[in-house]
Protein backbone atom coordinates (compact mmCIF):
# COMPACT_ATOMS: atom_id res chain seq x y z
CA UNK A 1 0.00 0.00 0.00
CA UNK A 2 0.81 3.76 -0.84
CA UNK A 3 -0.06 6.93 0.42
CA UNK A 4 1.12 10.19 -2.01
CA UNK A 5 0.14 13.32 -0.14
CA UNK A 6 -1.26 14.10 3.36
CA UNK A 7 -3.58 17.27 2.90
CA UNK A 8 -4.71 18.57 6.17
CA UNK A 9 -7.65 20.99 6.66
CA UNK A 10 -7.10 23.49 8.85
CA UNK A 11 -9.39 26.37 10.25
CA UNK A 12 -9.47 29.50 9.19
CA UNK A 13 -10.76 31.44 12.40
CA UNK A 14 -13.44 34.01 12.24
CA UNK A 15 -12.25 35.68 9.38
CA UNK A 16 -11.15 33.77 6.41
CA UNK A 17 -10.21 36.48 4.48
CA UNK A 18 -7.61 37.20 7.20
CA UNK A 19 -6.50 33.97 7.18
CA UNK A 20 -5.91 33.75 3.59
CA UNK A 21 -3.07 37.06 3.14
CA UNK A 22 -1.42 35.43 6.54
CA UNK A 23 -0.85 32.09 5.03
CA UNK A 24 -0.05 34.13 1.51
CA UNK A 25 2.38 36.52 3.79
CA UNK A 26 4.16 33.75 5.20
CA UNK A 27 4.92 32.41 1.97
CA UNK A 28 2.19 29.78 0.37
CA UNK A 29 0.86 30.33 -2.80
CA UNK A 30 -3.04 30.27 -3.11
CA UNK A 31 -4.00 27.82 -5.79
CA UNK A 32 -7.49 27.47 -5.23
CA UNK A 33 -10.34 29.75 -3.91
CA UNK A 34 -13.88 29.67 -2.81
CA UNK A 35 -15.88 30.67 -0.33
CA UNK A 36 -15.68 27.73 1.70
CA UNK A 37 -12.23 26.43 1.27
CA UNK A 38 -8.92 27.41 -0.34
CA UNK A 39 -5.86 25.38 -0.98
CA UNK A 40 -2.21 26.88 -0.03
CA UNK A 41 0.71 25.16 -1.67
CA UNK A 42 5.04 25.45 -0.85
CA UNK A 43 7.09 23.46 -2.11
CA UNK A 44 5.58 20.02 -2.44
CA UNK A 45 3.13 20.70 0.74
CA UNK A 46 -0.34 21.20 0.43
CA UNK A 47 -3.03 22.16 2.64
CA UNK A 48 -6.83 23.18 2.43
CA UNK A 49 -8.10 26.29 4.66
CA UNK A 50 -11.96 25.88 5.42
CA UNK A 51 -13.64 28.70 6.13
CA UNK A 52 -14.91 27.02 9.66
CA UNK A 53 -13.84 29.16 13.21
CA UNK A 54 -14.68 26.51 16.13
CA UNK A 55 -12.51 28.81 18.99
CA UNK A 56 -11.64 25.47 20.99
CA UNK A 57 -10.93 23.44 18.26
CA UNK A 58 -8.66 25.50 16.88
CA UNK A 59 -6.75 25.99 19.72
CA UNK A 60 -6.34 22.41 20.06
CA UNK A 61 -5.20 21.80 16.52
CA UNK A 62 -1.20 21.40 16.11
CA UNK A 63 0.64 20.64 12.83
CA UNK A 64 4.28 20.17 11.91
CA UNK A 65 5.85 21.88 8.66
CA UNK A 66 9.12 20.83 8.43
CA UNK A 67 11.41 23.37 6.48
CA UNK A 68 15.40 23.48 5.43
CA UNK A 69 16.23 26.79 6.54
CA UNK A 70 14.65 27.19 10.09
CA UNK A 71 16.31 30.37 11.10
CA UNK A 72 15.30 32.23 7.57
CA UNK A 73 11.41 31.19 8.20
CA UNK A 74 11.97 32.87 11.90
CA UNK A 75 13.42 35.82 10.47
CA UNK A 76 10.78 35.98 7.92
CA UNK A 77 7.90 35.30 10.70
CA UNK A 78 9.02 38.03 12.77
CA UNK A 79 8.86 40.99 10.00
CA UNK A 80 5.54 39.57 10.19
CA UNK A 81 4.92 39.94 13.59
CA UNK A 82 6.18 43.18 13.50
CA UNK A 83 3.87 44.37 11.06
CA UNK A 84 1.34 43.96 13.26
CA UNK A 85 -1.37 43.16 10.75
CA UNK A 86 -2.15 39.71 11.99
CA UNK A 87 -2.92 38.00 15.72
CA UNK A 88 -0.34 35.84 15.85
CA UNK A 89 2.28 34.92 17.71
CA UNK A 90 5.79 32.69 17.78
CA UNK A 91 8.76 31.09 20.23
CA UNK A 92 11.96 32.09 18.28
CA UNK A 93 13.82 28.69 17.43
CA UNK A 94 14.60 26.23 19.94
CA UNK A 95 15.86 22.56 20.77
CA UNK A 96 13.07 20.44 22.28
CA UNK A 97 14.00 17.45 24.65
CA UNK A 98 12.52 15.09 21.29
CA UNK A 99 15.18 16.06 19.48
CA UNK A 100 13.64 18.68 17.21
CA UNK A 101 14.70 22.25 16.61
CA UNK A 102 11.58 24.26 15.63
CA UNK A 103 9.25 27.02 15.95
CA UNK A 104 5.88 27.23 17.78
CA UNK A 105 3.70 29.71 15.32
CA UNK A 106 -0.13 30.46 16.10
CA UNK A 107 -1.78 31.53 13.74
CA UNK A 108 -4.81 33.54 13.47
CA UNK A 109 -7.46 31.18 14.16
CA UNK A 110 -4.84 29.63 17.34
CA UNK A 111 -3.81 27.06 15.22
CA UNK A 112 -0.41 25.86 16.62
CA UNK A 113 2.32 25.60 13.60
CA UNK A 114 5.72 23.62 14.75
CA UNK A 115 8.23 24.66 12.32
CA UNK A 116 11.04 22.55 12.70
CA UNK A 117 13.97 21.41 10.57
CA UNK A 118 15.01 18.37 9.80
CA UNK A 119 17.18 16.35 12.42
CA UNK A 120 20.82 15.81 10.90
Amino acid sequence: MRANKLRPFIPSGKDYILAQHFFEDLGFEKIYSDDGLCIFRIGEQEFFLQNFHNQEFQENYMLELVVEDLDGWWSHIQTIILSKKYPVKANEPKMYPWGKREINLIDPAGVCWHISEEVK
